[in-house]
């Protein structure tokens, strides 16, 4: 079904809105949940909490690419099961390496009012990730948005892992540079 028709019927309350968009979306969603939390259950909890998170923004929000809004939702959703479950344990797995990878590159949010600046700042590496030749923008994705492990970056790209460790080096030097250019970083 089409994404559109989806939306629709979240905006007409109809039941179907979940039944649709779990049929096309679940194993998208899944796989993104796995990556963080590396727990079929916790991810499938996550997942089936997605469709609530977005029976309960849709509307009054209606998502211009409903794929990424769904992701969004599920990796949100995946990092604070995350938080919950390791909380005492940093270190384990690959969410704690990848985001001390992006530390230096991206400034920490201290609190909720920060959130206009977040949204800019989303804004800004999209448009540097739209700047990126295909491959380094599909590694850096695969990285810091679906939280692959580096050797599954390798295989997924016929790539040797220390290849990958480069490209994302580069990419992040890039963007830190490219953060300093629009004034986010100093």
């Amino acid at each position: 079904m089409d994404d559109n028709i989806i939306i629709e019927l979240f905006w007409k309350r109809d039941d179907d809105a979940i039944s649709e968009s779990a049929a096309k979306y679940s194993r998208y969603c899944r796989k993104i949940a796995i990556n963080i939390l590396y727990s079929r259950e916790d991810a499938e909890e996550c997942v089936n909490d997605t469709w609530l998170g977005a029976w309960n923004t849709i509307p009054p929000y209606r998502p211009n690419n409903f794929a990424t809004f769904l992701g969004k939702i599920t990796r949100n959703l995946s990092y604070n099961k995350y938080k919950l479950l390791h909380s005492d344990k940093r270190g384990h797995g690959e969410l704690p390496i990848a985001l001390d990878e992006l530390y230096e590159c991206i400034p920490s949010s201290s609190s909720v009012e920060d959130e206009v600046e977040m949204a800019e700042l989303e804004t800004i590496i999209n448009q540097f990730l739209h700047s990126l030749p295909e491959l380094p923008c599909n590694v850096f994705l695969r990285r810091y948005w679906f939280v692959e492990s580096i050797s599954e970056i390798a295989r997924r790209y016929a790539m040797t892992q220390s290849n990958v460790r480069m490209v994302l080096s580069r990419t992040r030097s890039k963007l830190k540079g490219y953060l300093e250019k629009e004034g986010v970083l100093i």
